[in-house]
């Protein structure tokens, strides 16, 4: 029997795959982070298209969501129409020819809908698209 006694193989902290997962760690919530800027609400039911694409998302997109009993939300804020109309303002100043992407719920009124189309085109944004859903 040989009862080795050596101490000079001591257990090592290794760096290496500490540092691989700490890189995809940093992706993973650098991921999570772009595709949480895409708001999306849950309590609205789109309504649906047969001839509806599925188009790529641009960076920097503006959602409107539009409830309907008339509510507007953005980024998670809920807006007072005279707020939607200046934040659209300030953003086509900045940022012209920003899209804009209206996602209304399938009984939201016309009129609310139209309602952000003319604050858009008020604010000189005429890049608007609308979302629907996939039937099934």
């Amino acid at each position: 029997m040989n009862f080795n006694n050596d101490k000079s193989t001591a257990i090592q902290f290794q760096l290496a795959p500490m540092i691989d997962v700490v890189f995809l760690l940093l992706c993973f919530f650098m991921t999570t982070t772009l595709y949480s800027q895409w708001e999306t609400e849950v309590d609205i039911t789109l309504p649906t298209a047969e001839t509806g694409e599925n188009l790529q998302r641009m960076a920097g997109e503006i959602i409107i969501n539009v409830f309907k009993d008339g509510r507007y939300v953005v980024n998670g804020r809920l807006l007072r129409p005279e707020e939607l109309g200046e934040l659209l303002v300030r953003v086509s100043e900045l940022f012209p020819g920003q899209p804009v992407v209206l996602r209304g719920d399938e009984s939201t009124p016309y009129h609310h809908i139209m309602d952000v189309m003319d604050r858009c085109r008020q604010a000189d944004i005429f890049n608007i698209s609308f979302a629907t859903g996939i039937p099934e």
